[in-house]
């Protein structure tokens, strides 16, 4: 079992709630990704709809409160179940403090017209590149602990804080300890990377998630524990917000997952 397997871990408790360990090996600066809550709440869903053939479709997350490291539990509640659809709500709490509030959307296979539009970008294989998304470059703040727990290698865009002409960033991403993808891994990719608003302002900033949506798009070959290529954009920044759009491919260019966050603008001077 690789360690975000034992860090996203859910025990099931009876009548829809589930226990969960937060730990802090995936904190950015004072607290956990919202990614990695976003697994921890994936995982607590899949075990409640029950059913391999409804897989999730459709995942946002609002954070509502900082969490701590140690126990937590989720509260799933199934809204309805239809013919080929499951619609539920999760609650992830902490004591009496309420830290994140999911919606969620697990359905089978439909019949239905197929294009893809987007194209995946055309950079070199990760074993040709060897540029660090963390560097000396950067303030010791900009790296979290949660960077250890992944292996990255930039292709796409400015680097951080480099005041570039737009917010677009990304590259090949893995966990350090290799494991088949599934919808809590891809889960935890769409936040993983350092956010695209860095590439283009000058001077440190910080960032924390509001919302976040992940669309899974496509089931991952089977057994695939390859790099992901990873790409997100921000269109607009204002009023201390911006939102960031991404996507994620296998190697081969497959699409299989599209996320969007809200994030509040922090000053970090």
């Amino acid at each position: 079992m690789t360690r975000f397997d034992t860090d996203t871990a859910v025990t099931p408790l009876g009548d829809g709630r589930y226990a969960a360990m937060l730990d802090p090996g995936w904190w950015i600066t004072t607290g956990p990704n919202g990614g990695y809550l976003a697994a921890v709440l994936m995982n607590a869903a899949t075990c409640a709809v029950d059913d391999p053939a409804r897989r999730c479709r459709s995942f946002t997350v609002h954070y509502l409160s900082q969490a701590a490291a140690g126990a937590a539990v989720v509260d799933v509640v199934i809204e309805r179940t239809g013919r080929s659809m499951t619609s539920l709500s999760a609650r992830l709490r902490q004591g009496d403090r309420l830290i994140a509030t999911a919606l969620a959307a697990f359905s089978s296979d439909r019949p239905g017209p197929s294009f893809s539009d987007p194209v995946m970008p055309d950079v070199p294989p990760p074993e040709d590149l060897d540029v660090p998304v963390f560097d000396d470059s950067l303030p010791p703040t900009a790296v979290p602990a949660m960077a250890h727990r992944y292996e990255q290698r930039w292709a796409v865009g400015h680097r951080p804080f480099s005041g570039g002409d737009v917010a677009h960033i990304g590259g090949w991403i893995r966990l350090a300890e290799m494991r088949p993808l599934d919808e809590a891994v891809l889960a935890a990719y769409t936040d993983a990377w350092m956010p695209a608003m860095f590439s283009r302002v000058a001077g440190a900033w910080g960032i924390t998630t509001v919302d976040l949506t992940v669309h899974i798009r496509s089931v991952p070959p089977p057994g695939y524990d390859d790099w992901c290529l990873v790409q997100y954009r921000s269109a607009v920044s204002a009023e201390g917000f911006c939102e960031e759009d991404g996507e994620i491919w296998t190697r081969d260019g497959q699409l299989l997952a599209q996320s969007r966050q809200l994030a509040a603008i922090i000053s970090v001077r």
